[in-house]
């Protein structure tokens, strides 16, 4: 019978490669079995919580599939806070005001405004009642309408000038640390504007002090 001798430096190796597994398995850390993964988390990762995992559902859910559907969610996102500018400036939420109406130096200046009378809220009936008597073809008529013309338009530069010299003194009593770049001119514009056109409404009565 013919004898298969087996090198023994097989036998050694084989034996030393099995004492270094069973070594590495020992040191493995040990693993929680009830502990369930989420299918959707990546395999060999902790599960995630349960706030995270909503979290990402939600932002996979609102992330537009293509370009059509992103350009119609910005339309209407544009339409929303467009009604939201509509509806402060109706009703004076500062939160969502244009740019150039917000803060507390834009909100006195309109205050100002509103709580007085203004030549120049009145320039647009004046101008048509002058319009008128300078189309009719009488001579003291038209000289009548010119003459008005002048008066409306001293009138309208002296009552900015006394408006914008009074509130810039406000101003600068009420917001002495704040900055009241541009709110004497955005004042006077808004002189310019009948009292019901103004946006956004006026807040106060005529009469009322700021």
């Amino acid at each position: 019978m013919r004898t298969h001798h087996v090198p023994l430096g097989f036998v050694f190796r084989s034996r030393a490669t099995k004492e270094e597994k069973a070594a590495v398995a020992d040191k493995a850390p040990l693993t929680d079995s009830k502990q369930t993964r989420d299918p959707q988390a990546p395999k060999g990762r902790p599960t995630p919580k349960r706030s995270e995992a909503q979290s990402q559902r939600r932002s996979v859910a609102t992330t537009p599939s293509n370009r059509k559907e992103a350009a119609k969610r910005q339309r209407d996102e544009r339409r929303a806070q467009m009604e939201r500018q509509r509806q402060a400036l109706a009703g004076g939420d500062e939160r969502y005001l244009p740019v150039r109406d917000k803060g507390p130096v834009r909100k006195f200046a309109r205050d100002f405004v509103d709580s007085r009378f203004n030549v120049a809220e009145f320039f647009l009936p004046m101008a048509v009642v002058i319009l008128v008597l300078s189309m009719v073809q009488v001579a003291s008529l038209q000289s009548v309408a010119l003459l008005l013309w002048l008066v409306v338009i001293v009138l309208i530069v002296l009552d900015s000038f006394l408006t914008g010299f009074r509130l810039k003194k406000r101003l600068a009593e009420r917001f002495p640390d704040q900055s009241r770049k541009g709110a004497v001119a955005y004042a006077l514009m808004r002189s310019l504007q009948m009292r019901r056109l103004r946006l956004p409404k006026p807040q106060v009565k005529r009469g009322e002090r700021p």
